[in-house]
């Protein structure tokens, strides 16, 4: 879809033509699938998100002046209604170290014990980096996929939460701080 014909769709859409809107819909559900991924495990929460940002979105889009790129404004609206699913979602944690999957049990013993070999495990590395995001607060989750796994700047940050740049650096330390210690508090369950 050409800039021109998206911004023509657009603007029929923000006069109430609603089959205008699903070419748009189309484009960007992927993008839109693959944010929510990050931030929901079952695939049905994911598309829950998804159709509440579409919701969103039509309803919002007489608002959409034009000024920054649609893709822009849209991923903007996604980010936010992901951390509004997080916070209403957000449930007492505590994850017990019997939780663990065999992998994850293995590689948390192996990083325990032997920090510097444990990146041969990998994927439950990454298994348990999950785990431990699941239970951070909704902020900090989110400034930490945001940063780390989206690879995105302070500034994008900022610009997508609306925070400032200094907010999205101190939430960012301390979800680190709070990450480091779920993860001595399950190594520490783990030889008691």
């Amino acid at each position: 879809m050409e800039e021109r014909a998206e911004a023509e769709l657009i603007a029929a859409a923000q006069k109430g033509d609603a089959a205008s809107f699903e070419p748009i819909v189309k484009k960007y559900s992927p993008r839109l699938f693959a944010t929510a991924r990050r931030y929901a495990r079952r695939e049905s929460e994911v598309e829950d998100i998804v159709q509440d940002i579409w919701l969103k979105a039509f309803h919002k889009l007489p608002g959409y002046r034009g000024d920054a790129p649609f893709e822009h404004w849209l991923m903007r609206l996604a980010v936010r209604t992901c951390y509004d699913h997080l916070r209403g979602h957000q449930r007492n944690r505590e994850a017990t170290f019997t939780d663990l999957s065999d992998s994850e049990q293995d590689w948390l013993e192996r990083h325990a014990v032997q920090p510097d070999t444990a990146s041969e495990r990998a994927d439950a590395a990454r298994q348990l980096v999950r785990r431990i995001l699941e239970e951070l607060p909704p902020a900090a989750r989110l400034v930490i996929t945001l940063l780390e796994i989206e690879e995105r700047s302070v500034k994008e940050i900022s610009q997508l939460t609306g925070w400032s740049a200094s907010l999205v650096k101190v939430r960012a330390f301390r979800a680190r701080a709070q990450m480091r210690k779920i993860l001595k508090r399950l190594a520490r369950s783990k030889y008691l």
